[in-house]
This record gives C-alpha cells, sequence and structure tokens, in this order.
C-alpha cells in the first residue's frame, strides 16, 4: 500500500508486479458412468488406481462392464478417474440396500447392493468408562460398542467403540458416529429421521458368544447377517437422466447430471449394460452435449453388430455410419467432442478361467490419451506406433489398409494389427473429421488443445472480474495469457518458429470499445497456429540421370 512519508528518511514501499500465474489444467481426468458391485450412488468418487476401484467399487465383476473398462484405463496409461456409479432397484420401494435390526437398533448397507448381505455385527459393552460417559451427560449403561464384520468370520472388520441411541448423546449418538467412521454401514433412515433414535432409547442386547462373527470358530450358520440387500437392473436412458421424486419431478444432480458435483473431468466412458451389446444410443444423445458443456471428449464404442460378420465389418460400417452419428446427435458442431473407435478388442477374462471375449475400447483408449498426454502433450495425436493397446489378445476385426481407406475418410479411427508394432491405435479424427465436412476441428489433439486452453483460461482469468476496465487491467490480461501460451509454445503445442508466428493475445481499444466498457464486459482474442498430424506420408522418388553429355 502506498506510504505516507512522515520523517525525512527512506521508507520502503511494495509493488506489485501484475503477474498472476495461469496453470494449465489436467487433461485426462476420465469420467466412467455405469452400475458397479457396490459404492456410493449418484456421488461422483475420484480414484487414482484400480485398487481404490476394488476397494470403494468391488472390482471386476462380469455383468458390469464398466468395471472392465476400468481396469483397461490404468492398464494403458491412466492415472485419474471419477467413478460415477448408477443404481436401478430391481422392486418399486425397495432400495437395495441390506437392513439389519435388533428390536431398536435399525442398521443398513452404506449402498445398495448383494455385498451388504455379507455384512453382521456384534454388540458388547466392554472397556465403557464411566468418567468419559459422563463427560456427555450419560450413564454407562447408555453406550455400547459396534464391530462390523463384512465376510465373517476371518472377513474384514470395523471397530465403533462408544456409541449411544440416546437423543441427547450429541456427538456420540451412532448414527453420527456411523456417518463418520464407518464404510460400510448406516443407521436407517425413517421419514428423513434416524430410526430408533430418541430421547428414552436403550442401548441394543448384548450378542451372544454363540454368535459372535468375529470369533474364528463360530459356526457360519449362527451367524446373523444383514438380508435383502440387491443388485442393480440393467439402466435405463431415463436412468442416465436422473432420477425423480415422489411427485415425478427430477431431482437434481443425479444420473449423468450428477457429474456436476465433479470439478473437472476431461474424457467420457459409457460402456453398455452388458458387454455383447451397445450403449443406448439416446444415452449417448443425452451426454454428447453435456461434453460440450464441460469441454469434455466423449470416447463413443462402435456398434456390436458392425463386427456380425468380419469379412464385411468394414463396409458395413461404412454404411452404417451416417445414421449411427446422426442418431447420437454427432452430426452437428457438438461432434467435434467425440470421437468413434473400431473395432472392439478381445481380451482375457480372468473371472471365467481366462477365455477371451469382447470388450469395448473405450477404457483402452481413454488411457494411451492419458499416457500421450504424459509423454508427449494434449497436442499430440494419441495414436500411431507408440500408441500401443496394452492388456488385448487382439482385435474383433483385423482391418486391411484398403479398409481402412474406406473407414477413415469418414471419421471412423481405425485400431490395427501390424507386424512388429503389434496392436496400435491408427487414427486420430473427431466424428466432424470426415473429408466432405473440412471442419476445423476434423483432428482430435487439436480439439482437446482448445478444451484445455479454454478451460485453463477460464479458470485463470477469474481475477479479471470487477477489476477497473481499463489499459492497466488490459495489459495484466496480456501479460499473464501471454506467459501461459509462450510457456505451451516453449513445449512445441504450436506451429512456427517464434512466438509471434504461434499464437497471439489481443487485449487492448481495439478489442474493446467504450461501448462494451460500459456494458461491463472485456474483451479478449486469443490465436494460435495449431500442430495438425502427419496423417499421409507421401515419399516421392525420381531416378537420377547421371552424368549425360550434352
Amino acid at each position: 500500500m502506498p506510504v505516507t512519508p512522515t520523517y525525512p528518511g527512506v521508507y520502503i514501499e511494495e509493488i506489485p508486479s501484475g503477474v498472476r500465474t495461469i496453470i494449465g489444467v489436467a487433461t485426462s481426468i476420465t469420467a466412467f458412468i455405469g452400475r458397479a458391485l457396490r459404492g456410493p450412488i449418484n456421488e461422483p468418487t475420484t480414484i487414482n488406481n484400480f485398487g481404490d476401484f476394488e476397494r470403494q467399487f468391488g472390482g471386476l465383476h462380469v455383468d458390469y462392464p464398466m468395471s472392465y473398462a476400468v481396469r483397461d484405463f490404468y492398464l494403458n496409461g491412466g492415472n485419474q478417474a471419477i467413478i460415477l456409479r448408477l443404481f436401478k432397484s430391481q422392486e418399486e420401494g425397495k432400495d437395495g440396500r441390506a437392513k439389519y435390526n435388533t428390536g431398536n437398533l435399525y442398521l443398513e448397507a452404506a449402498n445398495p447392493g448383494t455385498w451388504g448381505n455379507n455384512l453382521s455385527i456384534k454388540i458388547d459393552y466392554d472397556d465403557i468408562d464411566e468418567d468419559f460417559a459422563a463427560r456427555y451427560g450419560l450413564q454407562t449403561t447408555d453406550l455400547f460398542n459396534l464391530t462390523i464384520v463384512e465376510n465373517p468370520p476371518r472377513g474384514t472388520i470395523e471397530r465403533i467403540n462408544n456409541v449411544s441411541l440416546k437423543e441427547s448423546a450429541g456427538s456420540l449418538r451412532v448414527d453420527r458416529v456411523l456417518k463418520q467412521q464407518s464404510q460400510r454401514v448406516r443407521i436407517q433412515m425413517s421419514s428423513n429421521a434416524p430410526r430408533g433414535i430418541d430421547a428414552d432409547g436403550n442401548r441394543p442386547p448384548e450378542t451372544p458368544e454363540a454368535q459372535d462373527p468375529t470369533n474364528p470358530d463360530t459356526e457360519p450358520s449362527n451367524i446373523n447377517k444383514f438380508a435383502d440387500g440387491a443388485d442393480s437392473i440393467n439402466l435405463t436412458p431415463e436412468d442416465y437422466r436422473g432420477q425423480k421424486d415422489e411427485a415425478g419431478l427430477p431431482i437434481p444432480k443425479t444420473g449423468l447430471k450428477a457429474l456436476d458435483k465433479a470439478d473437472l473431468f476431461n474424457l467420457l466412458c459409457i460402456p453398455p449394460e452388458i458387454r455383447t451389446e451397445d450403449t443406448d444410443l439416446e444415452i449417448y444423445k443425452l451426454a454428447l452435449p453435456y461434453c460440450v458443456e464441460r469441454r469434455a471428449i466423449l470416447i463413443v464404442d462402435s456398434p456390436y453388430t458392425w463386427s456380425a460378420n468380419k469379412e464385411t465389418a468394414a463396409q458395413k460400417a461404412k454404411k452404417e455410419f451416417s445414421k449411427f452419428v446422426s442418431d447420437i446427435g454427432a452430426n452437428t458442431r457438438n461432434g467435434r467432442n467425440a470421437v468413434l473407435y473400431f473395432p472392439r478388442v478381445l481380451q482375457a477374462d480372468p473371472l471365467r478361467d481366462g477365455q477371451l471375449d469382447t470388450f469395448v475400447p473405450c477404457g483402452i483408449l481413454a488411457g494411451v490419451m492419458a499416457r500421450t498426454d504424459v509423454n508427449r502433450g494434449v497436442w499430440k495425436a494419441p495414436a500411431g506406433i507408440d500408441a500401443g493397446l496394452i492388456g488385448i489378445r487382439g482385435l474383433e476385426v483385423n482391418l486391411s489398409n484398403s479398409e481402412n481407406g474406406l473407414l477413415n475418410p469418414l471419421g471412423i479411427n481405425c485400431l490395427r494389427n501390424f507386424p512388429v508394432y503389434g496392436r496400435i491405435v491408427w487414427g486420430a479424427r473427431t466424428l466432424r473429421g470426415a473429408d466432405q465436412l473440412a471442419d476445423e476441428y476434423k483432428y482430435l489433439p487439436i480439439r482437446r488443445l482448445v478444451l484445455f486452453l479454454e478451460e485453463s483460461l477460464y479458470r485463470g482469468t477469474q481475477w479479471v472480474v470487477f477489476e477497473p476496465n481499463d489499459e492497466p487491467l488490459w495489459a495484466q490480461i496480456r501479460l499473464n495469457i501471454g506467459a501461459f501460451m509462450n510457456n505451451l509454445f516453449r513445449q512445441g503445442a504450436f506451429q512456427g518458429k517464434t512466438p509471434s508466428e504461434a499464437y497471439f493475445v489481443k487485449c487492448d481499444k481495439e478489442t474493446n470499445p467504450q461501448n462494451d466498457i460500459d456494458r461491463g464486459i472485456v474483451n479478449i482474442i486469443v490465436g494460435f497456429a495449431p500442430l495438425k498430424p502427419a496423417e499421409f506420408v507421401i515419399i516421392k522418388f525420381q531416378q537420377i540421370a547421371g552424368d549425360i553429355a550434352t
């Protein structure tokens, strides 16, 4: 702040530099939507490896293709994923959670699924401290200990000590403690209130020794387990649109829109409900505009029927591609945010004794994109001899060069099998990548680079809001955005030998006329020269005539 001199001498004043560093956002956070064995419902959950998925969502399951897609993502170089588990109850009025009650203690599994039927509890009154109880205004007879066992008698154990059913127990009230400390169990709710919690709540009866689920010698038939847990049935497009309340009105931030709770994702994968079927076209049609809104890329899996006859797969894909693109709403500018790969892949299924089966490649391709981003940058096409497909045994269809030539001009990215190089990605176009469209976002790396720039600058210029709109502000904007763009130029993100050839940032009196200033608007124009992939390499040969006397 300015110094007010009052005495003769030297004063120190710090002057702001105007530098506000803009940090590039992540480029390969992948959201997966679908069913899982367990885990929170309509809550986007960030995981960093497949071990996290196994712990929180139950790992691989033959009925849930999303689990295989997540595994493939990490096998191929994926780093961070967001899992959105959706659930549809088998019976109306039931939420699929396993239940247990002792007469005055009503418990349920933390989330739906048959996994909850493997839960059991032990209630004891051991080591209840009288002074501890008195500190909370309770008697020792108000407190009890709760032990939760998954897959008894030798399963995972959670121990919750000193809880109460009394309303006056405060932070020791069992529903509050379980919500904070347990990953497996919650108190059942009745009319939005904890069931069985009241001022006169007596503690539940102690578990008999013969039924102790923590004792390895207990007879399994004697252990009281939770019951009535049920897995989700197949989802429909309506489930992706979101849940509805009793009046039939949409519940905000459920279904696909639950991803609103996630700060950022760059890629979206929606595997089919059944591995031998397709993701419903209405689901893709719903997801594509949402990806445009969130500046993300939708990875679309090719229809299963395209490869039914391997000899004519390429011709069938070419014939049906235009209708498929129209059906998912990608025949508009929204198609710039979608990419399709063909064919599907063959993998060994560890849950079926290593038998080969067909799987969608969306998780694999998301992992390849993440790996390419780390090694080369988001401006590098996730294709070529370095874009190998890891963890697969083959491709459902082995395409030839001529068959590849039928599909590539349409915008279908092919997966190929080459000698030496193996199975690799051999295409990098968006669904607006058909030659006839001549779209400026024909190529996937250009579209992804633009989305990266948009998101980074959107977040990195929030400080501009409410600043005085005049030349000092414009100079700061040019300085900070210019520094960000120059850093990308030095990394090789743009064409050109000099910064002036590679990009420009314009924010001055010309872009901000007085009328816009009066309306509170500041206009910033950022231009760049994108790097386009070398899709076709043409080598020309010519004989040298030699030394001919003339």
